[in-house]
């Protein structure tokens, strides 16, 4: 590639121009610029559209951006501007900036604290992904060639002194010109950067250099920071009085990526959830996520925290639901087929299925969802103890949605066969998310049949929450992860289902038309801590009865053990009254 360049008309007649080698100060002047023009057309595109001005207004402050950013840039690399240092920083920016410039084009996203975080803790599989050949040719011809031509130009630094004396003229012609700009388009400046803070998120490499550094704060030692413990205290109610012989098994399946608008027991025209339609399930309609993304939304929504008070790094510090579980004496288990629980599971049992996978139902380290349920009666028989089980699904995880679905289950065709979305059709990728949704409900089926099976050995329930939503082309956005205030509807509006044994609510005495007729009320993730208390009867002094969805639908506590009585009884089947399309 050398050799190549090197031979190149306008490289030699760079040399022939500097044969000393190129002055340090411009050098940073052109970087800055390249930076600019290269990598930050959707920032400027962005800015046009939200400033609201046309003609030689519009024209004039765009330049005045275009020059604000290019002197900054340049006052940035100017202060680095040492031997040994420039080259690799500047290399590093110009590859780091081309892949963070291709994915927020092709997915039309924003790099903040939490995308990054969610590149941090994907795991090889996912990366691979999302890796094609569009996005190595973009990197190649504007990330690889021109930080190889920055390697093979010789710069001219100049003497100690006259470093200096360029660092200090420099900041002192960039206060000038930033002086000079905010005199004439403060109010415009202020304006737009205070009532729209997300455009920070598109300004190549500010956004993904302030993410990594935000990400990576939460990982410093904090002095002042002690492992808070939660529900140390927790206690099984009155409603486990009665003795039984039966083991109270409550599944929590966490979802991936589902979005409920896509939903039909929710309304959606496609037959995307016939099995669960035909159970006794109860459909919540109106349910937010915590996030936009997993590495938020799980944690979150294990939290006793709600979102709005949420910090992932103090969460780090703080038990959580399984904890409080724990505390009160059941035996919990995280069953991963995913990334990973992100922090959740790290003090109670945890399985992957990449560790010990399915043979039938995995290949090239990857595993479909009903491999969560291999051997899954052992694991739960091998304790006398009830027991929570945590389920994390693979679930809808895009971009590559045709590789979550086995071939029987791929019902709506054509569906997009690449993970490079910009080459299907709003259709075709629409046809490939759905399938996934058809294949969750068909995993979620297996879930609640395994259990009924086993109803004279457990009284069980299941929830189903996904952790966040999808964007599939709406308002040109792809994929996830928007930052939460500005995300639509897609990415936070997920499903939350419910499914409980005869056994289980006649064991907690629960009146499911109650739970129906709360179907469409709003609640969501912030929900679910107090409410898997309630459904459980876990008493703690942490409890709020006011987060828990069960609140008002449990008889009192005296008529508990009546009604478990009469759940050993034959009875017949009610017909449900949840499979309605709202």
């Amino acid at each position: 590639m050398q050799r190549i360049l090197s031979q190149r008309p306008e490289f030699k007649l760079f040399l022939e121009k500097f044969p000393a080698g190129c002055p340090s100060w411009l050098f940073t002047l052109l970087v800055s610029a390249y930076l600019l023009i290269a990598f930050n057309g959707s920032f400027f595109t962005t800015v046009d559209k939200l400033h609201g001005m046309s003609g030689i207004e519009s024209l004039t402050f765009m330049v005045s951006i275009f020059i604000f950013f290019w002197v900054l840039f340049n006052l940035i690399l100017t202060l680095v501007a040492v031997p040994y240092v420039l080259k690799p920083i500047t290399i590093f920016i110009l590859l780091a900036s081309s892949i963070a410039t291709y994915f927020m084009h092709a997915y039309n996203i924003m790099i903040d604290k939490s995308m990054i975080q969610n590149l941090m803790e994907t795991d090889l599989q996912e990366s691979q992904e999302l890796l094609n050949l569009s996005v190595v040719f973009y990197v190649l011809f504007k990330g690889l060639l021109p930080a190889v031509l920055v390697w093979m130009v010789p710069i001219r630094y100049g003497s100690i002194l006259q470093q200096g004396l360029i660092k200090t003229a420099t900041a002192l012609i960039t206060v000038l010109i930033i002086g000079v700009v905010a005199m004439f388009f403060y109010q415009d400046y202020a304006s737009l950067f205070r009532n729209h803070r997300y455009i920070r998120n598109l300004i190549v490499p500010v956004n993904y250099m302030y993410s990594l550094e935000s990400y990576a704060k939460q990982f410093l030692p904090k002095s002042d920071m002690a492992f808070k413990q939660l529900a140390t205290d927790a206690r099984l109610g009155s409603a486990w009085n009665n003795v039984s012989d039966r083991k109270v098994v409550a599944v929590l399946v966490v979802g991936e990526t589902a979005r409920s608008a896509n939903f039909s027991l929710n309304g959606y025209q496609r037959e995307t959830t016939p099995a669960l339609e035909a159970e006794d399930i109860v459909s919540f309609t109106n349910f937010s996520s915590c996030g936009t993304s997993t590495a938020v939304s799980v944690p979150c929504m294990f939290s006793i925290k709600g979102r709005s008070d949420f910090e992932n790094s103090e969460e780090r510090y703080t038990e959580n639901l399984l904890d409080a579980l724990k505390h009160a004496g059941f035996r919990v288990l995280w069953r991963d087929n995913n990334s990973g629980c992100k922090g959740v599971c790290d003090r109670v049992e945890f399985e992957s299925t990449s560790r010990h996978p399915a043979p039938s139902l995995c290949e090239d380290g990857e595993c479909f969802d009903m491999a969560l349920l291999d051997s899954l009666e052992q694991e739960i028989d091998a304790s006398d103890k009830n027991t929570v089980i945590v389920l994390h699904q693979k679930g809808s995880h895009g971009p590559a949605y045709f590789l979550r679905v086995p071939k029987e289950f791929q019902k709506y065709q054509p569906q997009c066969h690449t993970n490079q979305l910009q080459e299907c059709s709003r259709g075709e990728i629409t046809n490939a998310y759905d399938n996934t949704i058809l294949y969750t409900d068909h995993f979620l089926s297996e879930v609640i049949q395994f259990l009924k099976q086993r109803s004279n050995k457990y009284d069980a329930s299941m929830i189903y929450v996904s952790d966040h939503g999808e964007s599939l082309g709406e308002h040109n956005l792809y994929l996830h992860g928007i930052p939460y205030m500005l995300a639509p509807e897609e990415q936070t509006h997920v499903p939350f289902i419910l499914w409980m044994a005869d056994g289980f609510t006649s064991r907690f005495a629960i009146d499911k038309e109650c739970l129906i007729n709360k179907r469409q009320d709003h609640f969501s993730q912030d929900n679910l801590f107090d409410s898997v208390l309630g459904m459980l009867d876990v008493e703690t002094g942490i409890y709020r009865n006011d987060r828990d969805i069960f609140n008002g639908c449990r008889a009192p506590s005296n008529t508990v053990i009546a009604q478990q009585s009469a759940s050993s009884a034959p009875q017949q089947k009610a017909p449900s009254t949840t499979q309605e399309k709202l």
